[in-house]
Parts: structure tokens; C-alpha cells; sequence
């Protein structure tokens, strides 16, 4: 059955609030800003979020900060303000749209060998330690025992490489290994990385986006919208460990193929109201 098209249904959990109002600029950008070398009024980026019950005061201020943080420049024409993205803005998020539609869509092509990070932070350095675990985890490390990180993906030792350096922490060291004889892969990886949390996330996406099926333009961009937003978090929540690696039935497998087909089939009406929402401002 189809949901009502009026207004996508959302979770209580799930439901947009006026802090995340900046975030969901951000995907609002990515999605129709992004593709068009244009600028785009404040009325029409204050009009989309609140579709999403944001306040234009919350709306406005999103805009301003992120104007600040250099990804947004301003222009006014006569009494009205146009916003365009800036060069880091535009590398910003078109590396950012690149991770979240790729994602999910990695081949099976693991060669058994695991990147091993050796990484020892004293105990009174406690804010070293968090962001430590942060970067390291956002980046899709986990961590089987104190000081010790793994992740199947080799390649990401570049980027490993840079948060330590980053963080300036001492003395850390790297190896690439397969794993040997003694204990087993799949205690190693369920002590590494909580999967029942990111399956239960992608469960909650499975069913806030099945059986959607939007009738109008702006149904379709709200749901559009809606779906980039849900997924981009994906990227820093799933490890994406190889298939042989992961639990039978895994839920991101089905989630991935859902959020893609969504994604193609309301990616012109979206884009067509979105359009439609750009010409009216010209023309006011």
C-alpha cells in the first residue's frame, strides 16, 4: 500500500528538528544546488526546509553558518539574497555525493588482509582519546582490544596515516597481515564493531522507505530529499566490511538496493519541481 504522498511518514526518532537544520541544507545543496551552476534565492532553500518544519529563522541562520564556514558565498540583487556554492563548497560536496551514491556498491574482491594500527594513548589524555576513537571509527576502523584498530580495507592507511598526524599521536605503528591460526575471524570482527546497532539503523531505513510512492513534484522532491538525507549517514555508521565478513541476510545489502532504485525513480520529478521552485522565485 502506498503512503500518503502529502507527507512522508517518519519516525519519531527520525523526525527533522530545527538543529539539524544546517545538515539538511547541506543535503538540499548536494542534491539540486550541486548540479546546476547557478545561484539559488534564500526564499526558494527557506521554502524546501520547510517542508521539513523548519523555521525560516533556523532556515536563515543554517545558511549563515554555513556562509562562514566558507561553503556558501552571498549576493544581494536590489531587497533579495542569492547564495552561490563556493569552489571548497563545490569540492565539498561533490566528494561527498561520490561517497554516498557509491556507497553500497563495493564488489566482494577482499584479499583476506587486514591494515593493523598500533596506536597508544596515555589514559590522562582523555580528549586525545576520543577524538582518536572518533576519526579512527568514522573512517571504518574498529577495535578489538585497547590500542589495537583493523580494517579490511588496506587502502585506507593513507587517510589513517593523516588523522594521526593530525592528532599528533606518538609513536604509532602499521601492519598489513592475514589473520593466523589462533582464535577466529568472526569473534575478532563482532568485538570490533557493534553490527546489530548499524542492522537496526538500516532496518529502520528499509522501513521508512518501502512502499513510498509520491504522486506529486513536491511529494517526490520531499522524499527525495528525505531519502539523500537518511543515507549520507550510512557511509560513518557501516564499516562496509567485505560479504564473507558480514552476518547471513545481511539488511545493508537490501538497503543499498532500495535506497538506488528510490533514488532513480524520483530523481526527475524531483528535479523537475526543484526547477519549477527556482523559476518562480525568477519570475517574482
Amino acid at each position: 500500500m502506498a503512503a500518503d504522498d502529502s507527507r512522508p511518514t517518519f519516525s519519531r526518532r527520525r523526525e527533522v528538528s530545527h538543529a539539524s537544520a544546517r545538515s539538511l541544507l547541506m543535503t538540499v545543496l548536494g542534491e539540486y544546488v550541486l548540479p546546476r551552476d547557478a545561484p539559488v534565492w534564500t526564499s526558494t532553500l527557506v521554502d524546501v526546509l520547510s517542508m521539513f518544519d523548519i523555521e525560516e529563522k533556523s532556515a536563515r541562520q543554517a545558511l549563515a553558518r554555513t556562509a562562514a564556514e566558507g561553503w556558501l558565498v552571498s549576493d544581494r540583487v536590489g531587497r533579495r539574497v542569492r547564495w552561490s556554492l563556493t569552489a571548497p563548497g563545490r569540492r565539498l560536496l561533490t566528494e561527498g555525493a561520490q561517497r554516498i551514491y557509491e556507497f553500497g556498491r563495493s564488489p566482494d574482491d577482499w584479499d583476506d588482509n587486514w591494515l593493523i594500527l598500533l596506536v597508544s594513548v596515555p589514559e590522562a589524555k582523555r580528549e586525545l582519546r576520543h577524538q582518536l576513537r572518533t576519526q579512527l571509527t568514522w573512517a571504518g576502523f574498529g577495535s578489538p582490544a585497547p590500542g589495537v584498530w583493523i580494517s579490511p580495507h588496506t587502502s585506507h592507511q593513507t587517510e589513517a596515516q593523516e588523522i594521526l598526524a593530525e592528532l599528533d599521536v606518538g609513536s604509532p605503528m602499521s601492519f598489513i597481515a592475514s589473520y593466523g591460526d589462533i582464535g577466529d575471524v568472526a569473534s575478532m570482527v563482532a568485538r570490533s564493531w557493534d553490527l546489530s546497532e548499524v542492522e537496526d539503523r538500516y532496518e529502520d531505513f528499509i522501513d521508512e522507505f518501502t512502499g513510498q510512492v509520491p504522486s506529486t513534484g513536491e511529494a517526490t522532491l520531499r522524499a527525495q530529499t528525505r531519502l539523500v538525507h537518511e543515507w549520507r549517514r550510512f557511509p560513518f555508521l557501516d564499516p562496509q566490511l567485505p560479504p564473507r565478513l558480514l552476518p547471513s541476510n545481511w539488511s545493508g545489502a537490501q538497503a543499498a538496493e532500495l535506497f538506488h532504485e528510490k533514488h532513480a525513480a524520483w530523481r526527475d520529478d524531483a528535479q523537475r519541481h526543484w526547477e519549477r521552485l527556482v523559476s518562480a522565485e525568477r519570475a517574482a
